[in-house]
């Protein structure tokens, strides 16, 4: 049986607040928060993805440290967008 919309997103949110480090729980459990339940099939899928990624990478790509694979540029970008200090996300 195929998962539902609404199962997906709940394990999609579940998976980034329970990660491997604190920082990352926090700066991926914003984003979910703020902007997953308005992303497309094609982007959940993306960041389905993404969030197979270590969280050491995912760190560095989201805070800019280091660029992130041609695949990921704009989800990290966007997730960086919502988790900057300077964001009203905080």
């Amino acid at each position: 049986m195929s998962e539902t919309l609404d199962t997906r997103l709940k394990r999609l949110h579940m998976r980034s607040m329970r990660r491997g480090t604190k920082e990352m729980d926090i700066l991926l459990m914003r984003f979910a928060e703020a902007h997953l339940a308005e992303l497309s099939t094609d982007e959940l899928d993306l960041y389905e993805a993404l969030l197979e990624e270590n969280d050491q990478d995912l760190y560095l790509w989201i805070s800019g440290q280091a660029a992130a694979p041609e695949r990921f540029r704009i989800m990290t970008a966007r997730i960086a967008r919502v988790t900057a200090p300077n964001s009203n996300a905080f």
